[in-house]
């Protein structure tokens, strides 16, 4: 039997074989009008998180999970061995809206030399012209020129789909674009992803899941300036130009409210980034990253119906919270597979963990708005000096015997403090 095909079974069978599985009702919400997942969904990581409702596993001694949590879909996960703690809906495909660029930063990242840090770019008028009608923006100007890592700040901080615009017209446009983010997102088997627009601007059929967006932050983090961008608090950014004066600049600050503590959130300790998004269709998405006493995990919250301030925010700290307390207390749910070209299945073609081959069914609507790098590297955000101090080794994929994927404990994520905004 070749070896994802044990690996499959085993997950299925610790699911099966686990203490007992709690499905809340608070996670659901009571909303009888509000969508419901469909009854059939991927089974990619294992069986489990292919059902409806909230899958937990729990062994003794495990704390209950938290009674708030009214997101559509949501996953905590451990960063390294992949494990899924627990999950809801995992797989259904919902809208993302700018937790997207994920997946676009993956794809274009990859390129170092097609786009490295230091090139600069001047911007043309066409590289704007079919941004969505309320996308939110950093503030790229046309015929001023800007580096590629100016343009990725942009992105993390801002969101800014002007900045995705440029960067994707410098790789080659948007359709190139899309296309190999969609090959890219199949190389994850992140199958639930259907790639409309590089921005995650709300389009018609472009759906992900919670699932497949811990998959794109997983990856992304493999990558030193991934882990960069995404962690990033407060940066300068290039402004007007003068004749005859030094080029302003001005303050951008990370719209993840978990990274900075703006807005009457706390910030979360121990976080180090992802993404955060948001359109009229798809809510609010986000997907974090932390790390507490040597754990490194991954939450993901898709489209909460709270009428809490921020919920998003403090839906995941909550999963947070409760995925380190539950560490060594549940059996997973499944896991997070690797990418394709890590799995080695001699004499046979590649395949997933699971029965999440399939195409992907494309549900979407309509909006208003909107390999990796072992080495140290630091970084500043310009003229304020505030700067983002990575670690000395980088973080790697593990190949191990049986087709098993880790991340490399070492994983540089950076330190809170020193991404905090000067005063």
């Amino acid at each position: 039997m070749p070896a994802l095909k044990k690996a499959a079974l085993a997950v299925t069978s610790a699911a099966l074989l686990s203490a007992f599985a709690v499905t809340p009702a608070s996670a659901a919400g009571g909303d009888d009008d509000a969508p419901k997942p469909p009854a059939d969904m991927s089974q990619v990581g294992g069986a489990q998180l292919g059902r409806s409702g909230t899958q937990a596993n729990l062994l003794a001694g495990a704390p209950v999970l938290p009674k708030k949590l009214t997101g559509r879909s949501w996953m905590v996960s451990d960063a390294e061995s992949g494990k899924v703690l627990a999950a809801h809906n995992a797989h259904w495909r919902l809208p993302p809206a700018s937790t997207l660029k994920m997946l676009f930063a993956d794809t274009l990242l990859e390129d170092q030399a097609l786009l490295p840090k230091t090139r600069e770019y001047t911007v043309k008028d066409e590289d704007l012209a079919d941004l969505g009608e309320g996308s939110s923006l950093v503030g790229i100007k046309e015929d001023l020129s800007y580096t590629v890592h100016d343009l990725w700040l942009g992105v993390f901080l801002r969101s800014g789909n002007d900045a995705v615009h440029v960067l994707a017209s410098m790789y080659g446009g948007v359709p190139k674009t899309v296309q190999a983010m969609q090959d890219r997102a199949v190389e994850l088997q992140a199958l639930d992803t259907h790639v409309v627009s590089p921005d995650g601007y709300d389009a018609p059929n472009q759906v992900s899941s919670a699932y497949d967006l811990s998959l794109f932050a997983r990856d992304g983090l493999q990558n030193a300036d991934f882990r960069e961008y995404c962690s990033t608090a407060a940066a300068q950014f290039p402004g007007e130009k003068k004749k005859g004066k030094k080029r302003e600049t001005f303050g951008i600050q990370n719209t993840n409210r978990l990274l900075t503590g703006a807005d009457g959130v706390d910030a979360y300790k121990g976080i180090a980034g992802v993404k955060n998004g948001y359109t009229s269709h798809a809510g609010n998405t986000f997907t974090g990253v932390a790390e507490r006493d040597g754990k490194v995990l991954l939450v993901t919250v898709m489209n909460p119906s709270s009428d809490e301030t921020h919920a998003v925010y403090k839906e995941a700290a909550r999963l947070l919270d409760w995925g380190f307390a539950a560490s060594g207390k549940v059996t997973p749910v499944g896991e997070l597979v690797p990418p394709k070209s890590a799995l080695v299945d001699e004499g046979s073609d590649t395949e997933g963990t699971g029965k999440g081959a399939e195409a992907p069914t494309p549900a979407g609507g309509k909006g208003e708005h909107g390999a990796g790098a072992a080495q140290a590297a630091a970084a500043t955000d310009g003229s304020s000096g505030a700067g983002i101090a990575l670690g000395v080794v980088g973080g790697v994929l593990v190949l191990l015997a049986g087709g098993v994927f880790l991340v490399n404990r070492r994983w540089p994520l950076p330190d809170l403090m020193r991404r905090r905004p000067r005063p």
